[in-house]
């Protein structure tokens, strides 16, 4: 009887935040074309943007490094079957 739920509603799910990405995604280009003179300002966001986003990446790969390395030292078995 229940086993319908979980694909409907990820379907569901999946659906709607598919549609407000779209609009979101599509809201932000609108208002940056509206703002025509935004050089400089653009480049700034765009470095700032790729500083955030590598720091995350390197904060990613050292939480997943302590991770194993804590699971290891506990004795945890991490080998695939």
């Amino acid at each position: 009887m229940t086993e319908w739920f979980p694909t409907v509603f990820y379907t569901f799910k999946f659906l709607v935040l598919g549609v407000g990405m779209f609009f979101a995604i599509k809201w932000h280009y609108d208002q940056g074309k509206k703002e025509k003179g935004g050089g400089k300002e653009r480049y700034a966001v765009l470095l700032t943007a790729g500083k955030v986003s590598a720091v995350f990446v390197l904060s990613l790969a050292v939480l997943g490094l302590a991770t194993f390395a804590l699971a290891r030292k506990l004795g945890l078995d991490l080998t695939f079957p």
